[in-house]
């Protein structure tokens, strides 16, 4: 059977590198075996969940090359909880409790002291009928607990491979809340469910979640799905991201000019088996994508890692697909080509085009320490039209005149053309300049 995947954010943060990982693990998951992808938005958060974000997190995905098959809202499927919650309640694997945070702090802190583990002692299990009745009075709403059975739980992770919680080292948690609302835990699985979730691939800091879920998808009656709980990315020092403080965001990145191939390439290929390196082509980073071969240890990656996947993309990238980008960046499309051939081996991002294309259009302040020098160059320069082959010509021409060669003849001239000591290969560079401004500039002229 054809997976179906689901990659579900809460929209209250921009996505960041990180939620980026997650999402490519599923969706490259689902291209690779011709499965289904979904965004599923657990926006049940009111407070926190905008449509602004959940804007930014479509768009981003566009932006990675992994649109949804489908896209749907927690906030549309109330209705389904709702059922299901009275199912559990049914059953009596729901129970009310009434403690206040400030009672099971009082609680866990107890037992810590007493060296037992901080687990929910069921309390509310052993009320009477007329001591719930007498706490309502009080005006006590009650939170809704699930009842976890005791024993292991255990799957096979297609990550970590086999896996086991021991239930009781849980406290049973809680799935409703006072005014209603719902937890993550019970909505998730209630949609797994219902759309035919095959592969839940997440972070592995959701392990314990799955216990916890895999009884209530049994309790359910439902299909347990297949698990993977891939490593989570962090900062070269170790620090985690965190959406809500902006790290590392898609956004960010976006704007920054990085493309998204090479910020796919390290959200999927840091921490696995297979070599970090610049994949632009999705269904090649699909078929490189082993879960098996997710590392247990955290994916550490350094931002200076990003700029030399970028790099090697655009060093990559054919004039067709650069073009578009060059004409929105001013550089008319009659010399873009030519451009483009002579200035990508030198770019980091596409948007240093911009400072090359200013170095031929000018004006350039040039750098002319012996103007003797520079007038002998001027005077040799040959008449255009010129192509590829004038950069060597003439220095060849310069070099026989003159007797100077190699860093001491072409140096120079480089600063007088383009007013730095670095740069593109001046055999593309300089038909793009001119006669007409390479003379201004041999002659210290702003141009």
């Amino acid at each position: 059977m054809a997976p179906v995947v689901r990659f579900a954010p809460s929209p209250t943060g921009y996505l960041h590198i990180g939620n980026a990982r997650t999402a490519l693990f599923n969706a490259l998951f689902a291209r690779r075996e011709g499965g289904t992808f979904v965004l599923r938005l657990d926006d049940t958060d009111t407070a926190r969940s905008t449509p602004e974000f959940a804007a930014a997190i479509a768009e981003d995905l566009r932006w990675l090359g992994i649109a949804p098959d489908r896209s749907v809202r927690q906030s549309d499927r109330i209705a389904l909880y709702d059922a299901a919650a009275e199912r559990l309640r049914a059953s009596g694997r729901l129970y009310p409790a009434y403690e206040t945070p400030d009672e099971l702090e009082r609680r866990r802190r107890r037992q810590l002291g007493r060296g037992q583990p901080p687990v929910y002692d069921r309390a509310a299990l052993r009320l009477t009928q007329a001591e719930r009745t007498a706490l309502e009075a009080e005006g006590r709403r009650p939170h809704w607990r699930f009842r976890l059975d005791p024993g292991p739980v255990t799957w096979t992770d297609l990550v970590r491979g086999p896996c086991h919680v021991e239930a009781e080292s849980l406290s049973d948690p809680v799935l409703v809340r006072e005014d209603g609302s719902y937890l993550y835990t019970l909505p998730s699985v209630v949609d797994d469910a219902e759309m035919g979730i095959t592969h839940v691939i997440r972070g592995e800091d959701h392990v314990t979640n799955t216990a916890v879920q895999i009884q209530i998808f049994a309790a359910l009656g439902a299909p347990v799905p297949v698990f993977a709980h891939h490593n989570l990315l962090t900062t070269a020092s170790g620090e985690g991201l965190s959406k809500r403080l902006g790290h590392l965001s898609l956004r960010g990145l976006r704007a920054d000019g990085y493309e998204p191939g090479a910020v796919a390439s390290l959200a999927v290929l840091t921490g696995s088996a297979e070599a970090v390196r610049a994949v632009a082509d999705l269904d090649e980073l699909a078929r490189l994508l082993d879960l098996a071969h997710v590392s247990r240890a955290p994916a550490k990656f350094d931002p200076h890692d990003l700029d030399q996947l970028n790099a090697r993309i655009i060093h990559g990238m054919d004039a067709a697909e650069a073009l578009p980008r060059l004409a929105a960046l001013g550089i008319p499309p009659a010399r873009a080509e030519a451009f483009w051939t002579a200035v990508r081996a030198n770019l980091t991002k596409l948007s240093d085009a911009a400072a090359w294309w200013r170095v031929v259009e000018g004006p350039v302040m040039p750098v002319v320490a012996d103007a003797a020098f520079a007038a002998q160059a001027a005077a040799l320069l040959p008449p255009e039209p010129w192509d590829g082959g004038t950069w060597k010509a003439w220095g060849d021409a310069v070099k026989a005149r003159i007797g100077l060669k190699g860093k001491a003849l072409f140096l120079p001239l480089r600063l007088a053309l383009t007013g730095l000591d670095h740069g593109p290969d001046l055999s593309g560079l300089l038909p793009l300049i001119g006669r007409e401004r390479a003379l201004r500039r041999l002659r210290g002229e702003a141009a």
